[in-house]
């Protein structure tokens, strides 16, 4: 009589003695462990608690400058009230030089947008022209190269001469200091984009400007927006400066009046504002380029 024998498959699973426990009371032992979740609470001081001890810490250094020189430099306690005394109208006017710390950002920021509105027209079409065909690109190269570290102010003599006025001047100083950053990022993004869109493209025969729109344009748009932050930056470094040397109305002209009444102060308050109206240009140009970019972060 011939006992039957059960041969498994090859390809079943072959239970072994010494791990098949272990494997069975480790899904046991992984449910029964708490899972510890941060809370709400917890998140909140993490987000909360690093600035607010920066911010203690410089007005600590602040406070321990100020009692070192004697009161030369003001405390944190008087500048906060000479702040709360100009804020509660910043928008006065005694006359053509005297006016709210209101009036001379927005004019600030008016030449601001002018300058950087021009360099932005300008600069972001070149940077496509040089990305896109090698013979400009080594043509502009150098004249990049040569110009774009050359000091800011030293361009506004050439304004002043050339414009017979302190305030196209100043616009035409944020203008070339701007437009290096679009256009190199612009056509750096140009130059990276993958080869083989542009393979498909002549496979398809479309013209230049279905190229541009609709394979150039959304490949290149991080790199641009980047460009723009950066000529943002420099553009709002760049008129504090020349509106020192200018004059008019401005936030740099009223740093430097202040200096001349030898008020510090209010130079110490202008640059909080200064730093304040940079900061939120930054975080406003980083918030446009979160949402023309989402595409690429779901890639």
């Amino acid at each position: 009589m011939v006992s039957a024998v059960f041969h498994p498959p090859l390809d079943a699973p072959v239970a072994d003695s010494t791990t098949a426990p272990k494997a069975a009371i480790r899904p046991a032992l992984q449910a029964s462990a708490p899972q510890r979740v941060p809370g709400k609470a917890s998140a909140w001081v993490l987000a909360v608690l690093p600035p607010v001890l920066g911010l203690g810490l410089l007005v600590l250094v602040w406070e321990a400058v100020s009692v070192a020189t004697k009161g030369s430099i003001p405390s944190p306690w008087e500048t906060w009230l000479q702040a709360v005394d100009i804020f509660s109208n910043p928008f006065y006017r005694k006359g053509p030089n005297d006016q709210g710390v209101g009036w001379n950002v927005l004019a600030s920021l008016q030449r601001v947008a002018l300058g950087f509105g021009l360099a932005a027209i300008v600069g972001i079409p070149v940077g496509f022209l040089i990305g896109r065909f090698d013979f400009l690109s080594r043509m502009f190269n150098p004249i990049i190269s040569l110009l774009r570290p050359v000091s800011p102010l030293a361009w506004l003599p050439i304004g002043l001469m050339v414009f017979k006025g302190a305030h196209p001047a100043a616009i035409w100083t944020i203008f070339i200091c701007s437009i290096w950053p679009m256009v190199i990022n612009t056509a750096v993004g140009v130059q990276r984009v993958p080869q083989d869109y542009m393979n498909v493209a002549r496979v398809l025969n479309l013209s230049e400007w279905k190229i541009v729109t609709k394979i150039l344009f959304p490949s290149v748009l991080p790199y641009m927006l980047t460009g723009v932050r950066l000529a943002v930056g420099t553009a709002w470094l760049v008129i504090v400066a020349a509106e020192m040397l200018t004059g008019g109305v401005g936030i740099g002209f009223w740093v430097w009046d202040e200096w001349n009444n030898l008020n510090v102060k209010n130079i110490i308050i202008a640059i909080f504002v200064i730093g304040i109206v940079g900061l939120a240009l930054e975080y406003l140009l980083i918030k446009i380029a979160t949402a023309f970019t989402f595409e690429e972060v779901k890639s």
